[in-house]
């Protein structure tokens, strides 16, 4: 069985995984749901990753799984310990050297107006998770976007990417162009917005044992 190590992104905790974790758990894999340190504002991109690198510990060949922001800390993970294969949610991907904080413009992303976290974030949870929702909900520290991404290239690390055609935060258009644009590949697409761990946690569950079971590149 395998090691799965879930990353939230940013603003947030473990509990974004919790309807995926004991899924995981039942068909008998070893799950990891790290939390990152995302309100210290003395935590900076280096600190993710450590945290992320030491609930690892000397495990090998794990399948990281990223969500969102995590995109921009995942890869680096994977040339610090032996990742047998990295899963993008709903994520960012990064270029070499660029600052999180310049990912945006970099992309063309065009954050929503208004931007109200309930219809970009939660439009498609129910009323029960949009309320526990709120109260994991944290004040995402800005330094972690200063520092430019550190790596020259993508690891040489099979990669695959899940689309949430109804995502408001990364809509699908944005997201096919940037995939194919800095990873060369297609992204797999499954219906929901920007929070499938909550939103079809089955769904993504089936998408994950489908890519344990072939890696592909």
């Amino acid at each position: 069985m395998a090691t799965y190590v879930l990353i939230h992104g940013a603003g947030s905790d473990s509990w974004y995984w919790h309807l995926v974790a004991p899924q995981l758990q039942a068909l008998g894999h070893e799950v990891i749901a790290v939390d990152l340190p995302c309100a210290d504002d003395a935590a900076g991109f280096d600190d993710y990753v450590n945290t992320v690198v030491d609930a690892i510990g000397g495990r090998r060949d794990v399948i990281l799984v990223a969500q969102s922001l995590a995109g921009f800390t995942a890869p680096v993970v994977c040339t610090r310990v032996p990742v047998a294969l990295l899963i993008l949610v709903a994520a960012m991907v990064p270029r070499p050297g660029e600052p999180a904080g310049e990912w945006w413009a970099n992309t063309g992303h065009q954050f929503p107006d208004p931007f109200d976290p309930e219809v970009v974030f939660t439009h498609d949870l129910s009323p029960e998770l949009k309320r526990a929702s709120r109260l994991h909900a944290k004040e995402q520290s800005g330094t972690f976007f200063q520092k430019p991404w550190p790596l020259e290239a993508w690891p040489d690390v099979p990669t695959r990417f899940v689309l949430c055609r109804h995502d408001r935060f990364f809509p699908a258009d944005f997201q096919r162009r940037v995939v194919r644009e800095r990873l060369g590949i297609v992204p797999d697409e499954m219906d929901g917005g920007h929070l499938p761990a909550l939103a079809r946690p089955n769904e993504l569950v089936q998408r994950l044992e489908a890519y344990r079971a072939d890696p592909g590149r």
